[in-house]
């Protein structure tokens, strides 16, 4: 059987960019290369470059999404996104691989950009049996900041947080109104609409759930405990800030809980390939949901490949389940 020729697309241009690529690595590394002609592409604004003969960096051809070798060309046959925020997360290079007919190993084009719009994630999901939604205030740029209205309905603190963007980059917990404004300006820096939710107490746990056309299964759920007041940048990525227990101390009934909660998230978005959905549980047993990402972190440091080792999961089987299932759909 012909060798795959996949594109295993990197980087980025967003503030996730350098995560994107500590992901990348760990998702080379666990290629079988017995199988796949792996090509690692780096995505940056117009710029996709792939390392050529002799490690020279060339450009990918985005007419026909190959690149040259010699007098002719390689063409990529897959791509692998492990892109984390734009353009590999908001439905940007999916809509672009759909236009060229090339698969891929994440969710589709309306997917990726429902999930990554939380608000339009949150009106997707509301109804879900057993999921319930922190009460928000939805700012888009140029409107007017009103600190005592937000506070009047939604009480402090309040997380104020981009409205499209991952790995809490942007993210502020406000404890006084007076906090508001400049936390917004941050906020905006990240996303074109800034979401303002109530604080909920509770645990946070994120649980990973896989959709192919082997069926759906969720993974072992894993509870996140921040060093830090929230789970913020610095406390995802940086050693000894959080810890990540996997599985989740907790009953059968609540891991079983949260699965359930997680599938149906990710099927109501519709989506595909490995996804993680991260929710909080209060202390009365009501569970809300914070977001779904649809490419999660796959580094050595990341949730969902410790999900994977605690399922007895390899994630070279994993890729190979991805790409066998994006083939057969076409």
């Amino acid at each position: 059987m012909k060798k795959l020729n996949v594109a295993l697309l990197a980087g980025g241009n967003s503030s996730e960019r350098e995560i994107a690529l500590a992901s990348t690595r760990m998702v080379y590394e666990a290629f079988d290369k017995a199988k796949y002609n792996v090509f690692l592409v780096d995505v940056h604004g117009r710029h996709w470059t792939c390392e050529g003969a002799g490690g020279r960096q060339v450009e990918v051809d985005k007419t026909d999404f190959s690149i040259p070798v010699g007098d002719g060309k390689i063409a990529f046959d897959y791509a692998f996104v492990m892109i984390h925020g734009t353009p590999g997360e908001d439905g940007k290079l999916q809509g672009y691989l759909e236009m060229m007919g090339i698969p891929y190993s994440t969710s589709d084009t309306m997917s990726s950009v429902t999930t990554f719009d939380k608000t339009l994630c949150k009106r997707v999901v509301s109804g879900v049996d057993g999921i319930n939604l922190a009460r928000e205030v939805l700012l888009r740029r140029g409107d007017e900041v009103k600190p005592a209205e937000i506070v009047a309905k939604l009480g402090l603190p309040v997380f104020v947080k981009p409205n499209a963007s991952g790995s809490s980059c942007g993210v502020t917990k406000v404890k006084a109104e007076s906090e508001i404004e400049a936390a917004v300006a941050k906020a905006f820096i990240e996303s074109d609409a800034v979401l303002i939710e109530e604080f909920i107490a509770g645990r946070e746990f994120g649980c990973g759930v896989m959709i192919t056309g082997h069926g759906v299964q969720a993974l072992p759920v894993t509870e996140i405990i921040p060093h830090k007041e929230f789970f913020d940048y610095e406390a995802k990525y940086t050693d000894g800030m959080s810890d990540e227990i996997t599985p989740a101390e907790m009953s059968a009934e609540t891991s079983a809980m949260i699965q359930q909660a997680a599938i149906a998230a990710a099927v109501a978005c519709r989506c595909r390939g490995i996804v993680r959905v991260d929710f909080l549980l209060t202390t009365v047993g009501d569970l809300y949901m914070i977001e779904i990402n649809t490419v999660p972190g796959m580094s050595g440091g990341s949730i969902v490949p410790k999900q994977l080792a605690a399922a007895g999961r390899r994630l070279s089987d994993v890729i190979d389940e991805i790409i066998d299932d994006t083939l057969c759909r076409r």
